[in-house]
């Protein structure tokens, strides 16, 4: 007789283009190619998503017009009932959410299911359960998780004594397409940087240092690759800087690694970050990097200052600016950096992540993986 496949399902908002929703399609197609069968459960369907991968199936929760109560009581235990059924039907091993109120959502509607469910904080902790409510029902409800995944040990710090025992530091899989040689020609002299464009990332830092750099290096320019509520700002903000013709907010695109090949300098200007996929990513290239320093921790244990990167202060304009100006003048200090940051490619690869992710989730099972 075939013994039944092990089970897991990924929990999330979307698939939108995102670090986590990254993530999370690439681990449920390493999965799915072990053997372990894959349902993706989304609350909505996004207007700019990753591809769902082939023999990964995909559940909404949103609930229906039908389902809906009519009022905002109503609405979360009509919610709470539809995901509670949807456990139900897929009979799943174990359960995998990802980010703040999914994860309170996971624990709480497998409650006596007998599921293990696994929760994913993404981010700084305190901002990801940014009220008191959700901060509190994290430090409760987490209690009746079966793991805990948090990206640095600085994050494993939020939750109380009682919970670090049942939470691990998992790194982030390296996304595939940034698994490359390490591009060795002549560097286009520009600035980069990647990310939702949203107050937290703080590009408008960015925007202010390089238009002091401008008449000193007169080839170089500015890209900002990414969508959000303040592109539109950012560009006004250079229109005003009179660095317009120097500074490109294209969007979102498809092809970063491509885009980025050649860039001389990355930049993470983040207030807030957990374990920055951009700045790995851009590391993993042999990019020459700057990061913020900036909770809880992420970029810090990425970067050894001055050795694979530069490390500044949250908020600090006029550290920005001299390292980027020591990177793009001082060339062969840039190029060493570069060649220090790849070797994170090892570390990351990932298959490797991918395996300890799957060999925690089996765990919590009780169980061994299927292997293909």
């Amino acid at each position: 007789m075939n013994q039944r496949k092990k089970k897991i399902v990924i929990f999330c908002s979307s698939l939108a283009r995102g670090g986590t929703e990254r993530v999370a399609v690439n681990l449920a197609e390493f999965m799915k190619n072990r053997g372990i069968s894959v349902t993706i459960v989304t609350q909505y369907r996004a207007k700019n998503e990753y591809a769902l991968p082939d023999g990964v199936s995909r559940v909404f929760s949103e609930i229906t017009d039908d389902e809906a109560a009519g009022n905002r009581i109503g609405n979360f235990f009509a919610r709470c009932r539809k995901l509670r059924r949807i456990w139900k039907e897929q009979k799943p091993d174990c359960i995998l959410s990802f980010i703040g109120k999914n994860n309170v959502m996971a624990v709480l509607t497998a409650l006596f299911t007998k599921i293990p469910v696994v929760v994913s904080v993404r981010s700084e902790p305190k901002y990801e359960n940014a009220t008191h409510t959700m901060r509190f029902l994290a430090k409760t409800l987490f209690v009746g998780a079966a793991g805990i995944v948090v990206q640095t040990k600085e994050a494993k710090k939020f939750f109380p004594v009682y919970l670090r025992s049942r939470t691990v530091v998992l790194k982030n899989p390296l996304n595939p397409d940034f698994v490359r040689p390490r591009f060795t020609g002549e560097r286009d002299g520009n600035i980069v940087a990647v990310g939702r464009v949203d107050s937290n990332k703080n590009h408008e830092m960015i925007i202010r240092a390089f238009s002091r750099l401008t008449k000193e290096f007169p080839q170089s320019a500015l890209t900002i690759y990414g969508e959000g509520e303040c592109r539109k700002g950012l560009q006004e903000l250079a229109d005003r800087l009179g660095i317009s013709d120097r500074v490109s907010l294209p969007g979102a695109v498809t092809d970063v690694p491509e885009k980025i090949y050649k860039s001389s300098v990355f930049v993470l200007s983040s207030n807030i970050e957990g374990m920055p996929n951009a700045l790995l990513e851009a590391m993993c290239l042999g990019l020459p990097v700057i990061s913020t320093d900036c909770p809880c921790g992420g970029p810090g244990e990425l970067i050894e200052d001055g050795v694979n990167g530069f490390l500044i202060p949250v908020g600090d304009e006029k550290a920005l600016e001299d390292r980027l100006r020591l990177l793009l003048k001082d060339r062969d200090r840039a190029e060493r950096m570069g060649e220090q940051a790849v070797l994170l490619q090892k570390e990351y690869e990932p298959d490797k992540v991918n395996a300890e992710w799957l060999a925690y989730l089996v765990s919590k099972m009780g169980g061994k993986a299927c292997a293909e």
